[in-house]
């Protein structure tokens, strides 16, 4: 197996509701996304990603499209902190994203890794992910693997 990586950038507002220093204040961050793949190389003289496990276009169309063009630019909010989800909703075609945890980055790395997981399985079922690192900040990131 050979693995690939391809890294995205977006920009995101979140707030961490229950925190006891600045997180829990509106803020936002330039994430940086890092997911590595894993797959055969593809060994057909014929194909067009022939000598590749997949083309780093196709990864970026397909991981871009169904989950970095949803959270870039986006408010990304827990559901249950119901005083910013209320305001964010009062405010016309704002771009909120409703989230089952809190946005930290341990838990934004592990929503991005599933949904990823279940993209690939979709669109790109020889490869698979194995692993996906988000930065919040350049000193400071979250790690989630298959393991």
């Amino acid at each position: 197996m050979i693995s690939i990586t391809r890294k995205f950038e977006f920009d995101a507002g979140h707030r961490i509701p229950n925190h006891k220093s600045l997180c829990k204040n509106l803020h936002g961050h330039r994430y940086v996304l890092e997911i590595t793949m894993q797959g055969k190389i593809i060994d057909n003289n014929d194909a067009e990603d022939f000598g590749m496990i997949i083309d780093f276009g196709v990864i970026k169309s397909i991981i871009k499209e169904n989950l970095i063009d949803k959270w870039d630019h986006a408010f990304l909010v827990y559901e249950q902190d119901l005083i910013i989800l209320h305001f964010l909703q009062s405010l016309p075609e704002h771009k909120t994203v409703i989230l089952n945890q809190v946005p930290t980055a341990e838990n934004l790395v592990h929503i991005a890794f599933k949904e990823i997981d279940n993209i690939l399985k979709t669109h790109a079922p020889n490869i698979s992910i194995i692993y996906a690192k988000l930065y919040e900040t350049p000193n400071c990131w979250a790690e989630c693997n298959s393991l």
